[in-house]
């Protein structure tokens, strides 16, 4: 049977560039896209002062719905973090007051304003908080309006719970709630702002089927279900995963040059993929760049990391990371941009140790992976090996910015302050 081929230039796209996984009804959904503007959300919990790399395939998700005619809407989880998603996770997420949550959202609002337009107009984007109806819920209502609707044999049969409870790991009741709660906020926003599809990524195809089915049981409307593929790197590694940890969106939680090395590390097998889904060539370009070989990979790979980075961080960011990754390792310069590592006197003291600096620079998470990388010979201090975990460096070290590697492709500046 021939797949079936949209028309709207939205679905056109999202199969273009690989974006798409599973959608409820391809077809239906096609005809209102035609018919548009459509009203879209994505949800994001606020457990983080950022947003990651793994967010990012979905924000982009966003922007090509508001690029091509759609109204997106950012749905904050002011509510939902006060419970945790269950998804796929081994344990309990901790749980936040509504302060923190509250400075999450307005730290993960700045990565969003650089994507979507939140002007006003049909495709104008739209910031809410779910905590707006689900913090004022009357319980014993609640239960008898909403939970009625769900099964829980259905509940147990969905991937992300099964796995949870094939592995004997505690599902908390709290927990359990989370799924009637997210499909409550699809409910909300189609009375409220006519919302007619919920995106996400795979991992959430259960919740999204759930808030479809409660707004065609209690409101009768015809709405939609779409989500992405989870990413993994062509080794199989998770994707948005570095050594130093999460790879986030906001500068003052990653620079804009780590951010921008990150990409310039993509895998060769990967850079015409993550062209298409993380930068707005055109996918024949996309196509191009990622069947190159040798050398001019390389190349292909400072395109990738300078689009995606001039995204996230604006053009003036990307050009900067780019001309210190190329003094760093083209001429040999310590790059005046490389993330810095600022000591007081007090801290440097009598001396400080190599395995330290690592760690405090954010080239090794721990002493022990310091340890083994100088053992490794895989650590230099000014273009030098280091060879020994426990040596001292003292302020007179520090009297120029002291350039440290784990590595060819990692770097840091260490100054006194």
């Amino acid at each position: 049977m021939t797949p079936y081929q949209p028309r709207s230039e939205f679905l056109q796209v999202m199969s273009q560039r690989g974006f798409l996984q599973d959608c409820t009804d391809m077809e239906a959904l096609d005809q209102a896209l035609l018919a548009g503007p459509v009203t879209a959300y994505i949800g994001y919990d606020a457990t983080a002062r950022s947003l990651h790399v793994g967010h990012l395939l979905n924000v982009m998700l966003l922007r090509w719905w508001q690029r091509t005619g759609n109204r997106p809407i950012t749905l904050m989880g002011g509510g939902t973090t006060k419970v945790g998603d269950p998804s796929f996770r081994s344990d309990e997420r901790p749980l936040l007051d509504a302060g923190a949550i509250d400075a999450n959202i307005a730290s993960m609002q700045r990565v969003f304003d650089r994507y979507l337009d939140y002007g006003d107009g049909p495709a104008g984007a739209l910031m809410l908080n779910n905590a707006e109806w689900l913090d004022g819920l009357n319980y014993l209502g609640f239960l008898r309006d909403v939970g009625r609707h769900f099964s829980v044999n259905r509940m147990l049969s969905f991937e992300s719970v099964k796995s949870r409870l094939d592995r004997e790991q505690s599902l908390s009741f709290l927990e359990f709630n989370y799924m009637i709660l997210q499909a409550y906020d699809f409910l909300e926003l189609h009375r409220r702002h006519g919302c007619r599809v919920q995106m996400g990524g795979s991992d959430q195809w259960g919740n999204i089927v759930g808030g479809i089915d409660l707004t065609r049981r209690v409101d009768g409307g015809e709405v939609f279900g779409l989500t992405t593929p989870l990413l993994t790197t062509a080794d199989g590694r998770k994707m948005g995963k570095s050594q130093g940890g999460a790879v986030w969106l906001n500068p003052d939680m990653l620079s804009p040059y780590e951010f921008w090395q990150f990409w310039r590390n993509t895998l060769d097998a990967d850079v015409g993929r993550f062209l298409k889904l993380f930068t707005e060539l055109p996918v024949g370009e996309c196509e191009r760049l990622g069947a190159l070989e040798g050398a001019e990979i390389n190349e292909a790979k400072v395109r990738l990391a300078n689009e995606v980075t001039a995204l996230a961080h604006g053009p003036e960011a990307a050009a900067t990371a780019e001309a210190t990754a190329r003094e760093v390792f083209e001429r040999g310069g310590a790059g005046g941009d490389l993330p810095t590592l600022t000591l007081s006197a007090d801290e440097v003291g009598d001396g400080i140790s190599a395995a330290q600096l690592l760690v405090r620079s954010g080239l090794a998470p721990t002493g022990k992976e310091a340890k083994r990388l100088i053992a490794g010979g895989g650590a230099q201090a000014a273009d030098a090996p280091l060879q020994d975990a426990g040596r001292m460096f003292t302020a007179r070290d520090f009297a120029e910015p002291l350039k440290l590697s784990a590595g060819k492709k990692r770097h840091a500046l260490v100054r006194m302050g």
